[in-house]
């Protein structure tokens, strides 16, 4: 088979639910493969009996069909299946290792809308699976090879169900929170975006003393995404001025990211939680290498004031997979994308929306200061990103109108400091547009500019 992925992309597998290939026909194949991959890994399994394999996913109504076909084609395989019923991403990696399981499963889209689904892996350790098994579970579904093993009798897998992974997941998260410390005297909306975490986080901030008012906590299998949480922060913003709040917070679908507004119900993202955290550490001493892992996303103000600070700052490509890559590579312990994705190693092997809160609810704690005044610790450049669905996505040389233009913006903008991106999304019809600069006015004319010929070319 090529080495070019057939079903894999950025993030597991993902797409419209029913249609290829997020079928459940492709999810039981995917579902052996992986049960026979995971079982050939290591000659015994981690815990006793036959090996096992956890199977996670978040509140889409197509994950119950998704759940009992993968869930089948690893039974066959005379490989157990524990399943975990509704988690976000980061809980189903947390239960894993729990559990010492020999792998783990997530079924979810994350951010996209309901009629969208995907299926995730982790290892047995907690982190995303590296190209070499992904490929491995690609030839076994695509050579048929997989048809050919049949365990029988004895050796087929067994499922159960795990009823207390919720509380597991709980516990772990409130461990990342100082013993000494409380949320008490603190008003938080929470906007679960009616995905994975909508028993998880209030949960978590009720025990740890806070005044929680949730929304977005009523799945109905259809619900995930729609004008809430992370993908709609403008409600979470709305209704921290409505509630009088200290604190909003908002996840993503799967709940491995997250977005707060403060106080005045301005929105703080990624690199502004990254800025927080990482200042806090740098001046305590204890942030690894003084070096934070982000993306070309990112803003150049972000950089600005890490350097500052005597920290340093490395860019990936983004995803938060090539995030956590580096951050494994140069043994970083905090790392991620303005989207909210933040990954704090010292607590989690990937994005963990519920984990960054808490060590931004805890700076504020211990510093005694509102999030509005701890966000003003850097100064953004003027930034705007915007995003166009494409037909279908050309190289982006063949484009010869767009490039002329970019070549245009990239001087203009670089005198200032500034930069132009340009970048397909991984996981949606989508084009990224991003300039940065020092005057918004240049960078929203060059914006319309750009925009009005990749539509042309594209739209």
């Amino acid at each position: 088979m090529s080495r070019s992925k057939k079903i894999f992309g950025t993030d597991g597998v993902r797409g419209t639910a029913n249609v290829e290939p997020v079928t459940a026909g492709t999810a039981l194949k995917l579902g052996q493969a992986a049960g026979h991959v995971f079982k050939n890994l290591e000659s015994e399994s981690r815990g006793r009996g036959k090996h096992k394999i956890v199977i996670g996913k978040d509140t889409r109504l197509s994950g119950y069909m998704l759940e009992n076909a993968i869930s089948s084609g690893v039974l066959s395989m005379g490989v157990d299946v524990l399943f975990i019923g509704p988690l976000p991403t980061p809980g189903v990696a947390y239960v894993t290792r729990s559990l010492r399981a020999d792998a783990g499963i997530v079924i979810t889209a994350s951010h996209n809308p309901y009629d969208d689904n995907g299926i995730k892996f982790f290892h047995a350790d907690g982190y995303k699976l590296d190209d070499e098994i992904e490929n491995r579970i690609e030839e076994l579904v695509f050579s048929g090879e997989i048809a050919k093993i049949h365990p029988t009798a004895s050796e087929i897998g067994k499922a159960m169900r795990i009823d207390d992974a919720l509380g597991r997941y709980i516990e772990y998260a409130k461990s990342s929170f100082p013993r000494n410390l409380t949320l008490e005297g603190l008003r938080i909306v929470v906007d679960c975006a009616h995905g994975a975490a909508y028993k998880s986080t209030p949960c978590v901030l009720t025990e740890l003393g806070a005044q929680v008012i949730v929304h977005g906590n009523e799945p109905d299998g259809s619900n995930i995404n729609k004008d809430c949480g992370a993908m709609h922060p403008e409600h979470l913003c709305r209704l921290v001025r409505q509630e009088n709040a200290h604190v909003g917070i908002a996840h993503d679908g799967d709940a491995d990211r997250a977005l707060l507004c403060d106080e005045n119900g301005v929105l703080i993202d990624g690199d502004d939680i990254l800025a927080i955290i990482g200042l806090e550490r740098l001046a305590a001493g204890t942030l690894a290498h003084n070096t934070i892992c982000t993306t070309v996303m990112s803003n150049a103000g972000f950089d600005e004031a890490i350097k500052a600070a005597g920290g340093k700052t490395i860019r990936t490509a983004v995803g938060d997979q090539n995030v956590l890559a580096a951050m494994r590579e140069q043994d970083l312990d905090l790392g991620g994308e303005q989207s909210g994705h933040i990954i704090v190693r010292d607590f989690s092997t990937t994005g963990d929306g519920l984990i960054a809160a808490l060590q931004i609810l805890r700076v504020m704690k211990m510093r005694d200061k509102l999030l509005s005044a701890l966000a003003r610790c850097w100064t953004r450049f003027p930034q705007l990103l915007t995003n166009i669905v494409v037909r279908e996505k050309k190289p982006l040389e063949q484009l010869d109108g767009v490039h002329d233009l970019l070549a245009q913006a990239e001087t203009l903008l670089k005198k200032q400091g500034g930069r132009v991106l340009l970048r397909y999304s991984g996981t949606e019809p989508k084009i990224r547009l991003l300039l940065e600069g020092r005057d918004a006015g240049v960078l929203e004319e060059w914006s319309l500019k750009i925009s009005q010929e990749l539509k042309k070319e594209l739209g």
